[in-house]
């Protein structure tokens, strides 16, 4: 995926105080993305495959369809 196909979301202030609630909640950091390709309707099956290469790299996946424009 490139950086062209996910951008930091735009929240507003109301969204932003919520999120730094939860930060605070879970003594963590939260980046909040929004992807511009559509996301990949996987079955449960490719679920468990995609979380257990997850688990097995120690990274985030995401699956995406490729914009066919």
């Amino acid at each position: 995926m490139s950086f062209s196909q996910i951008q930091y979301a735009r929240l507003d202030r109301d969204k932003i105080a919520r999120l730094h609630q939860l930060e605070e909640e879970l003594d963590s950091w939260i980046v909040a993305v929004e992807p511009v390709a559509e996301l990949a309707n996987l079955t449960e099956e490719q679920m468990r495959v995609l979380k257990t290469l997850e688990q097995e790299l120690g990274v985030v996946l995401l699956a995406y369809k490729e914009n066919s424009a």
